[in-house]
């Protein structure tokens, strides 16, 4: 059966015409900025594209390319700024645990991309809700709910099991423990029951959630396997590895596989079409509709 590839715009159509109504609804529309610290072309890139495509929802985008020892006080005077709905910071800044402490200065409220300690505390714990009322949810991480989303768009998830169980039986490799990508993805894979190898430099990490066990209790498990023990028993393989020489090997895939790439660089190797059912090439459009249903969220919390 030959492979389908499905791409990002496919899956971000879906959230395109609720999002332009919803904002042309508003008489104040909400207002990102966006601040751009660092000299990453890829960072540029998806700023400039993150712009565009605000822009074309009807949403208020403001670019601040300022030099990264100006952004403390710059992420400080926004979170107090009434005109401003959402914050949206460029990473890496440093590269090294001061992005934390960056992520952690936003205001949760602010806070599109979900990558606050308010917000990592109830993703991990897999704690949908932002009050005990469950009116206000948590704001979860652009690009690995867009991947959750393209995972739902092309049937990975199977809604006929239980809440929680929804990939259970399915093993995934997540290629890539960033902390802003990598890491919230394989945890969210995790508490929807898969079985998630996250694959680093340096070791290669078990996500699981027994079946018996709390819907808010998965386990990080550091293992002895390598690479080529894991991608073979896999039956979606996901990568995000920002080298343009990195390629996945194709000979080490399933045949029949899902293979997802969310890098901002190709990691399939183009025969990965042979072997795969489905090859999803890039995520970068459903990453900016996440990042509009964030900032409309916030917007709506706020007013």
């Amino acid at each position: 059966m030959p492979c389908k590839v499905v791409l990002a715009a496919e899956v971000a159509s879906n959230y395109t015409a609720d999002i332009k109504s919803e904002v042309s609804q508003k008489s104040v529309k909400p207002r990102l900025v966006g601040f751009l610290a660092n000299d990453d072309p890829y960072a540029e890139k998806y700023a400039q594209s993150s712009s565009k495509h605000l822009a074309e929802a009807g949403l208020d985008f403001e670019l601040r390319q300022i030099p990264r020892s100006s952004l403390e006080a710059e992420l400080l005077e926004a979170n107090t700024d009434p005109s401003v709905s959402g914050i949206l910071v460029y990473y890496p800044v440093y590269g090294d645990e001061r992005d934390q402490k960056l992520q952690d200065m936003v205001d949760p409220a602010k806070d599109v991309e979900g990558l606050n300690v308010v917000y990592n505390g109830k993703l991990y714990s897999n704690d949908r809700y932002m009050d005990d009322s469950k009116t206000r949810k948590a704001i979860l991480p652009c690009t690995p709910l867009a991947v959750v989303k393209v995972l739902d768009h092309i049937g990975v998830y199977d809604h006929a099991l239980p809440y929680g169980d929804h990939l259970r039986g399915k093993t995934i490799a997540v290629v890539n423990r960033s902390e802003v990508v990598g890491r919230p993805l394989a945890a969210l894979l995790a508490n929807d029951g898969a079985k998630v190898y996250s694959i680093d430099i340096n070791d290669i990490q078990s996500f699981e959630r027994q079946a018996d066990a709390s819907i808010n209790s998965y386990t990080a498990i550091k293992t002895d396997f390598k690479i080529k023990d894991i991608i073979p028993q896999c039956d979606v393989v996901i990568t995000g590895v920002p080298t343009p020489a990195y390629k996945m090997p194709t000979k080490l895939l399933k045949p029949g596989v899902v293979a997802i790439n969310f890098a901002s660089v190709r990691n399939f190797e183009p025969e990965v079409k042979d072997v795969a059912s489905i090859y999803v090439p890039s995520v970068g459009k459903v990453t900016v509709s996440m990042l509009q249903r964030n900032l409309l969220r916030l917007f709506n919390y706020q007013h």
